[in-house]
């Protein structure tokens, strides 16, 4: 979907994979695309405070390259930095568009919330499991 009316919701891969000790390190790839997947609700439905439909990027880099996209999440494998990528792509965004970064990382949020990004934590798309 490349609705330019939609929300932009840009996820941090590494960053949100990263957040949940579940042995994610041995396949990254994988973990890449068990994110994409559970993205995909979230497309129609939107986030915590931010009603749907959406639109999705998931921005992956080093191991996780070459995750395809689905319907409701595009992918875009960064060719080097991650936080590159998606402070491009915010920085794209703005000021026409409004744009969520979905990351914990301070020099990534500062970055992107100089072009006028909002950012929410890795939460907010991959709550911690029950315990």
């Amino acid at each position: 979907m490349s609705d330019d009316t939609a929300v932009l919701v840009i996820v941090d891969g590494a960053n949100v994979v990263g957040s949940v000790p579940d042995g994610w390190w041995r396949d990254r790839h994988g973990a890449a695309v068990r994110l994409r997947d559970a993205l995909v609700p979230y497309a129609t439905d939107g986030l915590p405070g931010l009603p749907g439909p959406v639109e999705l990027v998931l921005v992956v880099e080093g191991a996780a390259r070459g995750v395809a996209s689905v319907a409701g999440v595009r992918v875009d494998s960064a060719p080097g930095s991650g936080d590159d990528l998606i402070a491009e792509l915010a920085k794209a965004a703005a000021p026409e568009r409004d744009c969520v970064v979905v990351t914990a990382d301070r020099g990534l949020r500062q970055r992107v919330e100089a072009y006028g990004a909002r950012c929410v934590g890795p939460r907010t798309v991959r709550p911690l499991p029950p315990s």
